[in-house]
Parts: structure tokens; sequence; C-alpha cells
């Protein structure tokens, strides 16, 4: 009998472009559910949101008066007993020290009352809120996701035609950054509307209007949210393309892309599937910040085109000292902010396993 050689079967070496980046999948053994991580996350979110809303109720407090004080200054035919009634109702109730005021808080929140709102008529704080939170979340997130869109798009083309005339997009929209807003928006105002007449002055639907789903509502709608939309993006467009070339700079000297041109890989396969998806995720925590903020809206915004979001709807609540809707407003905008960056982290860590990887 002859002895039968053993076979050597050679196995090619993993190619680092597929399983050696962060902008390709993992192996099968990294791709599981981080739990460690996301409890991490959930733990941290969770302290900071009840220190949020334990700030958002002491802070108003502190300020001078309230908005009985307010209300009784244009109402001077109140009596004491109506007005201690008032306190009472609003939570304000001078009988109660300030942490059974906080518990008392604490257990409405539970419940989902945020309160009734002074300034408004006694309506319920959430029936306030929820009519103006669509006017900012339809026009600051729609600017908002355009220019985030655009900025990182273009910045991902300029940074990867570094010395083009492309260039000079950069400092452009960097300039225009830097403009104030309300400066930028008064501008385009005299501009738009008023000598050329394209756009409404502002208001988000024209007098005489009641919403409705309706294709002239609409209409009029997007005719009024037009300027400020693009007065937005101007402003904001800067930031996010130079922010894109240059992490994209930096990314295109990475070892993992000389390697992909040299294997004679096509330029728009290693622009957006390597150096644009590793270049984009600083921009992704900066991108949650800006949507979380969507909520809150750009108040100079909505004063300067006197649109009724969140923003002048808590502007006015700080000047009646209206504080449940301050309160309801901030609560809000908290949650907002908390939940985007919770997907951002979600996001990131999708994209980048190292972070996962080095938290857990």
């Amino acid at each position: 009998m002859t002895a039968v050689e053993p076979q050597i079967i050679e196995v090619a070496d993993p190619d680092p472009l597929e399983v050696g980046t962060t902008a390709t999948t993992v192996s099968a053994k990294r791709s599981r559910v981080p739990w460690r991580f996301l409890a991490g996350r959930a733990a941290f979110y969770l302290f900071t949101l009840w220190a949020a809303v334990t700030i958002n109720f002491f802070l108003p407090r502190m300020m001078r008066g309230d908005a009985v004080d307010q209300y009784l200054a244009r109402n001077r035919n109140v009596s004491p007993e109506a007005a201690d009634a008032l306190r009472a109702l609003l939570g304000l109730d001078t009988d109660k020290t300030l942490l059974q005021q906080y518990g008392d808080y604490l257990a409405l929140l539970l419940r989902g009352d945020l309160g009734i709102s002074l300034l408004h008529g006694m309506r319920p704080v959430t029936e306030v809120i929820s009519s103006a939170l669509p006017w900012t979340v339809g026009l600051v997130g729609f600017a908002t996701v355009v220019s985030f869109a655009i900025g990182t798009i273009g910045g991902a083309i300029v940074g990867w035609r570094r010395g083009s005339r492309l260039d000079s997009l950069v400092p452009i929209t960097t300039f225009l950054s830097t403009i104030p807003y309300f400066w930028l928006g008064l501008l385009a105002i005299a501009v738009f509307s008023v000598n050329l007449g394209w756009f409404p002055i502002g208001k988000a639907y024209g007098v005489g209007m009641s919403p409705e789903w309706t294709p002239e509502f609409v209409g009029q709608v997007i005719h009024h949210g037009a300027l400020p939309v693009i007065t937005i993006v101007v402003a904001s467009l800067g930031g996010w393309m130079l922010g894109m070339r240059n992490m994209m700079l930096t990314v295109l000297d990475e070892d993992y892309i000389m390697v992909a041109q040299a294997k004679g890989m096509p330029n728009n396969r290693v622009l957006w599937r390597y150096a644009a998806r590793n270049a984009v995720l600083p921009q992704i925590q900066s991108f949650a910040l800006s949507i979380g903020f969507i909520v809150g809206g750009t108040i100079v915004m909505e004063m300067v085109f006197s649109y009724p979001g969140v923003g002048k709807l808590l502007l006015d609540a700080t000047n009646a000292k209206d504080y449940a809707l301050m309160q309801g407003v901030f609560l809000v905008i908290t949650l907002s902010v908390l939940i985007a960056n919770l997907l951002a982290d979600l996001a990131y860590a999708f994209l980048d396993p190292r972070t996962r990887q080095t938290e857990a």
C-alpha cells in the first residue's frame, strides 16, 4: 500500500478592503447586537433626561414674578381669592414648598399632563405645543435635511477634486454662513418680497385661509415657506460643506484608499463606498444635534418671517412668565435632542464598529 500524501489546501488571505476597514461589512462575530453598548447609552440618556426635567422645573422659578403676576398686571379687577385659586391651579401654590411642587410636577408629568397655559386662555399646554410643532418641524426640519444633504454631498465632491475650481465654493458658502441670520432674512425679504414680489413677506399662509388639507392651502404653505427655507439653507450650507471637505482630505490619505485605487476600482465606488462613508461619520453627530434642535426652531427666523412655530411660542411664554408653557416647550426640545443623539449613537456604532467595541 502506498501512503497517501496529505493535501494542503491554501486559504487566501482576506481582502483588507472587504474585512479590514470600517467602510465594509464586519465579520459575523462582531455583527451581533451590542446589548452592553445599548444599555450604557440608555442609562446615560435616562439620567440626562431626569437632570433636564429637574432643571426645567427649578430654573423658571428663579425668575422674578410668575404668570399670575403678569396676568394681574393686565387685569386689575381680579380678586385676591381668584388669584390664589389661579396659582393653585397652575401649581404655584405658596402653601407648598418647592419640593412638594416638584413632586406634584413629576406626578403630572408621568401621566402626560403638562399643565395649562395662562397665556393662551387656559388651554392645555400639550394642545398649544401640538398646534405650533408641525410648523417648526416642517419648515426647519426640511431646511436642515436639505442643507445637510447638499453640503455633505458637495463637500465630498469638492474634497475628492481638491485643487480644482470647485474649491472656490467653500469660501463662498462659508462667507454666507458668517452673515447674521436676521440680517440675511431681512435682506431676502427686501429683495425677493418687497422689490421683486416673488414671495410673501411673512406668515405661514395667506390672510383669510384656514388650515385644511386642500391643494390651495398646501400651495399657500409652500409659497410662504419657500423663502425661509432658502434662507436657512444658504445660512447653514457652509458649515456642512467645509466639515465634509476637510474630513475627505484626511480620509483620502489613508492606505485603504490607495489600495482601492491600485486595484483599479472605479472612482465613483472609491469615492462613495470607501472615502465618503468614512468621512461622513463626524457629520452624523452634528446632524443629530441639528435634528434635535429642529423642535426648538429658529427663534430669529420665526420672528423675522412672523412664522407661528415653537421658537416664537417659547419667546412669548418667557416674556409672560408662563411656567407651564415654558416647561412644556423645554421638555419637548430636551426629548427631541436626546432621541436624536441616541439615534446618532446607534448609527455611528453601525457605521463604525470600533465605537461600540471601545465603549462596551
